[in-house]
């Protein structure tokens, strides 16, 4: 078990990470309210976004922000309602409140709220339903993305109700499962520990009794982010290709400019999970500021519309293919690229702290009930504590 002054550490840096982020103040916002959608167990708001003249059975996105972030600004920073109006598709935005989370991020961590038709995961599902009626919205098409926490709510969502969404996307986040408890959380963030893949498959199967046919997965991750580590990217494609029946070698693989692709098609020959890691890329959703998408906090510009590559991946928007200028391209069949990022720590930890951590204050010697009030004080301020 990590020492109390390893998490105040970690505490303290995620404070300073949010704490320097201006966040979206100011954006544009194009979203309407929805105001009544059930019982809202999680007690969540919700946005929404319907461009002019959408016909009958249009796709639904549902879109979740990360921390700090609110609704509208993720949507102005990702372009998704500019891409919606081009292509023909509603989108849903639920957003977190203070009340739950001090630094609005879903608590992908919290049990109670991943499950299935309870907490913020119900939430989600009842504003998915009061836009599939309100609108006559294609059931068979609905999808789900985020970004780090978001990125981990949508990888629940998906585990919690794979009947509900034809795909997800994941952005730097975690697999479902990896995390119950506020330190597992950060080691899992951190790359440290965490369940083995036969156990994160196992738990992906018994989220819901549903034995039909499973989401298509699109995974996005920068390799030098140093919020959630790259090997998540790697712990949750290990995940969906257990429910997929896929092999550990992807079906194709191939590099242009910054981003390696990695995917895998079932025996049909479908596409049904990809891995796209992005070089040189830290915390945050991939734009092209010259496509959809501005730059923003956590909203980088490394020249990639991550908005526009996850709806092609989707089949509910076209474009033209990346510019291939300079790429390497691979498509060999059985082809075995680079890891996408190691899993040295999975399973119980019996190593020693990372030495980075090595020189934060002791602790032990302040008395039990200063302690319990330095975690708590820290836990809020992190978001990770009601």
């Amino acid at each position: 078990m990590r020492k109390i002054s390893d998490t105040i550490a970690r505490l303290a840096a995620l404070q300073a990470r949010h704490g320097a982020s201006p966040g979206s103040l100011g954006a544009p916002d194009r979203l309407s309210a929805l105001a009544r959608f059930g019982s809202n167990p999680g007690a969540l708001t919700a946005r929404f976004y319907l461009p002019d003249n959408l016909p009958e059975g249009a796709p639904l996105v549902v879109v979740l922000h990360g921390c700090t972030q609110s609704a509208a600004g993720y949507d102005h920073h990702s372009g998704w309602s500019q891409l919606a109006d081009d292509a023909g598709f509603a989108l849903l935005y639920p957003e977190q409140q203070r009340t739950n989370n001090p630094n609005l991020c879903f608590n992908w961590f919290q049990p109670a709220d991943v499950k299935r038709d309870a907490g913020e995961a119900l939430s989600i599902r009842q504003m998915i339903e009061a836009m599939v009626e309100a609108h006559g919205l294609d059931r068979k098409r609905i999808f789900i993305t985020g970004l780090s926490a978001g990125g981990a709510m949508a990888a629940a969502m998906l585990a919690s109700y794979p009947d509900v969404f034809a795909g997800g996307a994941i952005i730097a986040g975690l697999a479902y499962g990896s995390a119950a408890t506020v330190p597992e959380a950060f080691d899992r963030m951190r790359g440290h520990g965490g369940p083995s893949d036969v156990e994160l498959r196992r738990m992906l199967r018994e989220a819901s009794s549903h034995r039909g046919a499973w989401p298509r997965v699109s995974i996005w991750q920068g390799i030098s982010d140093q919020t959630v580590a790259a090997s998540n990217a790697e712990a949750i494609a290990s995940q969906w290709r257990g429910v997929h029946q896929l092999d550990s070698a992807p079906t194709h693989a191939r590099t242009e400019g910054k981003s390696t692709r990695q995917s895998w098609c079932n025996a049909s020959g479908e596409v049904v999970l990809e891995v796209n890691i992005v070089a040189g890329m830290g915390h945050g959703t991939p734009i092209d500021k010259n496509g959809y998408g501005t730059p923003g906090p956590y909203m980088l510009d490394v020249g990639i519309s991550s908005t526009q590559e996850i709806a092609r991946f989707w089949e509910i928007a076209g474009g033209e293919a990346r510019p291939s200028a300079g790429s390497k391209r691979r498509n060999i069949v059985g082809y075995t690229p680079p890891p996408i990022g190691s899993r040295p720590n999975a399973g119980p930890r019996t190593s020693a702290r990372p030495p980075e951590l090595s020189a934060s204050p002791k602790l032990e010697a302040s008395p039990a009930s200063a302690v319990q009030k330095i975690i708590e004080d820290a836990l809020r301020t992190a978001g990770l504590m009601r």
